[in-house]
């Protein structure tokens, strides 16, 4: 019985995507639907870019995305100092994910947290980010 089983479960939800397409209808309900969520998202995408920008933007320390869709902004700071910044900012209770070879971007998800919590933790990034790239660089200077 199992091995039959096995088989007619590989595949498709069929049953999710029935529901799918009762809740949708077509596809004009699936572009209201996500005009929904970018009501709920946008804002705080602006808020972290915003700040970004602000406290960032004419350093020339670090780059990132400015995405008009998705769920992420692609942080690249200076090269070797990406670990030390997630490394700090969990210290600090933040917690990020940043995995390149050259050890230098981070992704920002600013989809779930309320956006006054954002706020907080984005100037947190940022005080890190700050204090990562000057230690980095007095030790080029040693």
């Amino acid at each position: 019985i199992r091995k039959y089983i096995t088989v007619q479960t590989i595949g498709h939800d069929k049953l999710n995507q029935l529901r799918h397409v009762k809740f949708f209808k077509d596809l004009e309900g699936v572009h209201a639907h996500m005009k929904k969520h970018a009501a709920i998202i946008r804002p705080k995408f602006e808020a972290v870019l915003e700040t970004l920008e602000k406290e960032l933007g004419e350093l020339g320390i670090a780059s990132w995305s400015k995405p008009v869709g998705g769920y992420f902004i692609s942080f690249n700071a200076e090269k070797g100092c990406a670990k030390a910044i997630v490394a700090k900012c969990k210290e600090a209770g933040l917690v990020l994910t940043g995995n390149d070879p050259e050890d230098s971007n981070i992704r920002i998800a600013p989809t779930l947290p309320p956006i006054e919590e954002l706020k907080v933790a984005t100037d947190l990034f940022v005080t890190c980010t700050k204090l990562v790239t000057v230690e980095k660089f007095l030790s080029e200077m040693e």
